[in-house]
């Protein structure tokens, strides 16, 4: 193989990787909705901000990426900043899960279906907004939220079922003009 070849080998290599500015524009492009991940998880604006930003730091620090998942990685790095920050842990919770709390939620959600009153996240307990955000809002798996909670899939099955019904019997639920909407996974 020549110089040149081997060179071009290694440039095709390394452009398959996000680079630094790559993060850097990621975290400028998508400033609103990252921002808006990490308030959810945190429920306060400091914290937010300092998740917000050691997300960026830990992306920009040289993580070897595909580019292709950059953006995913962004939120990661914020979504496990959050967990570090604040440490959500499972409530000992006695009631069964029921299935029709997942009739109710349709109609109790504060307007179209997939669309939920920020307020109303906001006030759950941390451990239920961390599931809800991440396996509604983020499309994580159960089995993902689990790892990346330290827990265990049942206790984040339960925490969701707990989320969905405190969302679809919230009194902020009917009030509140400030929604997020679920995203259709791509």
């Amino acid at each position: 193989m020549s110089i040149r070849a081997y060179i071009q080998d290694r440039k095709d290599e390394t452009d398959r990787y996000a680079s630094r500015k790559d993060f850097r524009r990621i975290f400028a492009e998508d400033l609103d909705g990252l921002y808006q991940l990490s308030f959810l998880l945190t429920r306060d604006p400091e914290k937010a901000e300092q998740c917000f930003v050691s997300g960026l730091e830990d992306c920009v620090a040289g993580n070897s990426v595909f580019r292709e998942w950059a953006h995913s990685w962004a939120k990661r790095a914020i979504v496990q900043n959050a967990i570090r920050e604040l440490r959500p842990r499972p409530s000992l919770s006695n009631s069964p899960a029921s299935a029709a709390i997942f009739l109710d939620i349709d109609r109790r959600s504060s307007g179209p279906a997939n669309h939920f009153a920020i307020d109303a996240v906001l006030g759950l307990e941390d451990y239920e907004r961390f599931v809800f955000v991440l396996s509604v809002l983020e499309h994580y798996s159960q089995h993902d939220c689990a790892l990346l909670l330290g827990c265990s899939v049942p206790e984040v099955r339960e925490a969701h079922i707990r989320a969905l019904n405190d969302l679809a019997h919230s009194p902020h639920t009917n009030r509140s003009q400030n929604q997020i909407s679920v995203q259709e996974k791509k």
